[in-house]
């Protein structure tokens, strides 16, 4: 495993819209780019499972998005999915990449259908070259977030986000992880300690505003999976409470040719759960498409 102390010394701070942003680069840089993406609540160290594995056949990029993890969490920022998607293009750029494939997960999900939205209507400067989506609110219709997130979309948000502590964040976890995958110790300690860095729950009910904007958006962002013209792919844990089997049903229901890799046994948290499974299906999907 690869502990927080290790992945923050191996990456490096980007300024960025005035915002300073924690950044991870590895791999050969004349290898296929990927970008990792991440969810709520935690941040980039989600990917540590898979990440000696994917920079031996890619060069990797990610970070932590505005809020998230190591990086800045101003309390006034409104924190829209399509800002922190003009986070990883500033990044690209400043790398100087123009064609780059995507792994995300949860919140990512999200910020990876506004990048690919951005290149079906032909707004976007670099060309992603596929997509693979794990466990999220890919459908709206079908997320079911947990009493906590509820509570945090509330007008008691900002108090709700008072209220958590260790043993209440590691209770939501155990929830939505498989039910024979549940999250280890150092996992629990680690995403905790992302949480806390930088006073971030404090900002935690203005990150859930996510949830409403996927409403706002629901054909913009559905819409560019169904009307990608490059491979999309779903690899995803069937046990996840929040969006597991229903969201795989729906995905099979409303995307045409769906390629989904089913994983019966995990839940909301599949590369945490199962890093070398995940990583699997993913070169398996990266193959197929060569």
């Amino acid at each position: 495993m690869i502990t927080l102390d290790e992945w923050q010394q191996q990456g490096q701070y980007e300024s960025i819209h005035g915002h300073q942003i924690f950044t991870r680069y590895a791999g050969d840089k004349s290898a296929p780019v990927l970008l990792l993406i991440h969810g709520y609540p935690s941040a980039s160290w989600d990917w540590e499972g898979m990440w000696d594995a994917l920079t031996e056949h890619y060069y990797v990029i990610t970070l932590d998005m505005l809020g998230f993890g190591l990086s800045d969490k101003p309390k006034n920022a409104r924190y829209l999915i399509s800002e922190q998607a003009d986070i990883y293009q500033v990044v690209l750029q400043k790398l100087g990449v123009n064609d780059y494939h995507i792994l995300a997960h949860d919140y990512g999900d999200t910020v990876a259908q506004e990048l690919l939205a951005r290149q079906v209507e032909d707004s976007a400067e670099r060309h992603i070259a596929s997509v693979c989506f794990l466990n999220g609110g890919l459908f709206p219709e079908t997320h079911k977030p947990i009493l906590v997130q509820k509570l945090l979309l509330s007008p008691l948000g900002p108090l709700v986000s008072k209220l958590i502590n260790k043993q209440k964040f590691a209770g939501s976890l155990q929830r939505i992880f498989g039910p024979n995958t549940p999250p280890t110790s150092e996992v629990i300690d680690t995403l905790w300690q992302l949480l806390n860095h930088n006073d971030g729950l404090g900002v935690m009910h203005k990150l859930i505003n996510y949830m409403p904007q996927r409403q706002q958006y629901r054909e913009r962002w559905v819409g560019a999976i169904i009307n990608s013209t490059v491979p999309v792919k779903l690899i995803a844990g069937a046990k996840d409470p929040i969006s597991g089997q229903h969201m795989i049903d729906r995905y099979r229901q409303l995307i045409p040719n769906a390629d989904i890799t089913n994983m019966p046994r995990l839940g909301h948290y599949p590369q945490v759960e199962d890093a070398a499974a995940i990583t699997a299906a993913y070169l398996q999907f990266r193959r197929s498409i060569l």
